[in-house]
């Protein structure tokens, strides 16, 4: 596609913290924060899900966005960790003004103890400016920079068979990695090999003033209650090379990082990106 013009898009990602915390309490200050934040196509992970609906399809009727989710085949490794919340799954979700396609999911290499329970979520989105393939991810959050490897390296492999779409495509989600990482350095492709060879993918950190500005940080008390120190382990990817239609980086930033009305909305910031699509 040529001759466009330039098109808006605000695209993020964010990790809800499934039923942990009070869900009940978290879910208003998380609402409040999306409409806040008035993203155009928004990937989720640990998005919660029962037989009668799931916390994507509520918000995307609050927001007046399209949705997909797809649960983990395998939740069990959470679900064992929260009392009474065997009746809730677990999953990614995309959400996005535009239609969505079809969406699909693959099982992502696991430690034993997560089995099956790890998966990224493909799906094409319409935006003004032409399609998009958006893949989110929820990598392991294990302490195995090799497991995570494996991952990205199944990751890749999908992109680079995926079908072209007009816009290059964007691998969003909650890494559990630093941009330094053996992992994340694959994934990019710039600075070392890249996981599947031909495919480059950039770290939109490299637009923000902010580029060390942490997404998992003991600032929140949910965080500090782990004794975990401040990092980035949620990223936006954009492909390199790909799609006919041009995109820019205008600005990269963390969102979701303070409290709503004293309710922190959840355990990790997010992570936004402003593009500017097209000729224009």
């Amino acid at each position: 596609m040529s001759g466009v013009g330039c098109t808006q898009l605000r695209v993020a990602t964010w990790n809800l913290w499934w039923r942990h915390g009070d869900p009940e309490k978290r879910t208003p200050a998380i609402l409040d924060t999306l409409r806040e934040l008035d993203a155009d196509v928004l990937a989720l992970q640990e998005v919660w899900w029962h037989a009668d609906g799931s916390f994507a399809d509520e918000l995307a009727a609050e927001l007046g966005m399209h949705v997909a989710l797809r649960p983990s085949r395998d939740p069990s490794s959470w679900t064992s960790k929260l009392p009474d919340s065997e009746n809730y799954g677990i999953g990614n979700a995309v959400l996005a003004r535009d239609p969505l396609g079809e969406p699909t999911v693959a099982t992502l290499p696991a430690p034993p103890r997560e089995g099956a329970g790890r998966l990224f979520l493909d799906v094409v989105v319409t935006t003004p400016a032409g399609t998009c393939r958006v893949v989110a991810v929820h990598l392991t959050s294990t302490p195995s920079s090799a497991l995570r490897c494996e991952q990205v390296r199944a990751v890749a492999a999908h992109l680079a068979a995926a079908p072209p779409t007009d816009l290059p495509p964007i691998v969003l989600g909650d890494f559990n990695a630093e941009a330094d990482s053996d992992e994340m350095r694959m994934l990019e492709g710039l600075l070392t090999t890249p996981a599947e060879r031909g495919l480059l993918l950039i770290n939109t950190r490299r637009w923000a003033a902010a580029p060390d500005a942490p997404t998992w940080t003991p600032v929140n008390p949910h965080v500090a209650a782990t004794g975990s120190p401040p990092v980035r382990i949620d990223h936006v990817l954009i492909g390199v090379g790909r799609g006919t239609v041009p995109v820019r980086v205008a600005d990269s930033a963390v969102f979701g990082d303070r409290p709503v009305d004293g309710v922190w909305p959840s355990d990790h910031a997010g992570v936004v990106v402003d593009l500017e699509v097209g000729d224009g």
